[in-house]
């Protein structure tokens, strides 16, 4: 007998989403960062996840919101930081959402008729011009990486990956994007954690 999981109609759509997103990375996401030019990145030494997640506003995980917490994790201990849940230097949150957009470009076109000309007894080409106009509709996902100062409750830095999500991807590949725009929002992070 073959067994069925209800998954609850929010969460199904959340985790489409957030596929849909990731899977943006694919064509290359445009990657920018801010810091906070006060903060002393040079005393940072551990971090932990706010809980819930921004990522799950509703209260529950995901195998996308996990792998992206997974890789986030990853990239704070390859640059020293020890993950630590009692006593945080940095809270990290997580973010991703989608946005449908709408772009028209419009080309200009020549193009020829041609009419028989009794004066010139023979066929005249006269040109013509045109405006063709093309619509595009796409699914533009945003992810964002939040580090707070735990002490201060302030961002002291946040990164963000933005681009054309597809939904044409299997969990793997879905799972390699993530890993790299997580990485790519990272290579903008250049602080490593505080010597111990």
């Amino acid at each position: 007998m073959v067994r069925f999981l209800r998954i609850p109609r929010a969460a199904a759509v959340l985790a489409a989403a957030a596929m849909l997103l990731l899977a943006a990375c694919a064509s290359g996401p445009r990657i920018s960062s801010e810091a906070d030019p006060s903060a002393d990145f040079g005393r940072y030494r551990s971090f932990a996840f706010y809980s819930p997640l921004a990522i799950e506003s509703r209260g529950y995980s995901t195998p996308t919101s996990n792998r992206i917490r997974q890789a986030a994790r990853a990239q704070l201990e390859a640059r020293g930081y020890v993950y630590d849940e009692r006593d945080p230097d940095l809270w990290v949150n997580l973010n991703a959402y989608l946005q449908e957009r709408t772009d028209v470009s419009t080309i200009p076109e020549v193009d020829y008729d041609y009419y028989y000309s009794y004066r010139a007894r023979s066929y005249v080409a006269v040109p013509y011009w045109r405006e063709r106009t093309s619509v595009r509709r796409y699914t533009e996902g945003t992810l964002n990486v939040d580090l707070v100062d735990a002490r201060q409750n302030r961002l002291v830095w946040t990164g963000v990956a933005v681009g054309q999500a597809s939904s044409r991807s299997t969990p793997a590949e879905r799972d390699a994007r993530i890993d790299s725009a997580v990485a790519q929002i990272f290579a903008r992070y250049p602080y490593r954690a505080a010597p111990r």
